[in-house]
């Protein structure tokens, strides 16, 4: 498949999706309030650190319809932007979080391999987004964001892992599910260090191992 194709075919993929959150989770919307739990939890421990970082901006990346920053990053910064490539969805975040919200900044309508980076950021939070990602754009938004980091900014990286050496591929939302080796390789080529890492606890069986990796750069 070739990188345009890859790309076409999810964004194609997501626009046939409804803007629910039964739509954004892909049919697993009972399992946002756990999802949710789960964060706050690593959130407050990144809080927690010793050289913590400040709760003025954050991003919320592939953000969909608002739902992580309504539920989770607006209970902590006094703004919030999003990035989010769908129009529809970044149509219905902005009714969900309400267009004159006081926390509600910047909403960029733009694939995360075009995004280019202005502002310095305290927190940059990416969840089921970066398998959308080749290896290749996901290292260099990476090192973009790496970039845009408020002094003791952290990047939160939420994703699914494949339980096996071997990267797998999904053809119908065309995307990949790395293994856990994959992803430390991919951060540390991006010169980023894991600070802190957790895995999601209650979610279902029968879905991919979720892991949260907290993201600084190398000193």
């Amino acid at each position: 498949m070739t990188e345009t194709t890859f790309y076409k075919k999810a964004a194609k993929y997501w626009a046939n999706v409804p803007a629910t959150i039964d739509g954004v989770l892909g049919g697993f919307g009972h399992i946002t309030d756990i999802d949710i739990e789960g964060s706050k939890k690593f959130l407050n421990y990144i809080l927690s650190l010793e050289q913590p970082p400040k709760t003025n901006l954050a991003l919320d990346c592939g953000a969909g319809i608002g739902r992580v920053s309504k539920n989770l990053l607006m209970h902590y910064f006094v703004k919030v932007d999003l990035v989010e490539q769908d129009e529809k969805f970044i149509t219905t975040a902005k009714q969900l979080l309400g267009e004159n919200n006081a926390k509600l900044g910047t909403l960029y309508q733009i694939g995360l391999q075009h995004l280019k980076l202005q502002k310095k950021y305290d927190m940059i939070w990416c969840q089921w987004v970066l398998g959308h990602l080749n290896d290749y754009d996901l290292i260099t938004f990476l090192e973009r964001c790496n970039q845009a980091l408020a002094e003791n900014g952290v990047i939160i990286v939420k994703e699914n892992i494949a339980p096996s050496d071997e990267i797998e591929y999904d053809d119908e939302d065309s995307s990949v599910t790395r293994p856990y080796k994959l992803m430390e390789k991919i951060f540390e080529d991006a010169n980023l260090r894991v600070i802190a890492a957790d895995i999601q606890s209650g979610f279902p069986d029968d879905i991919y191992p979720v892991h949260m990796f907290a993201l600084a750069p190398f000193q």
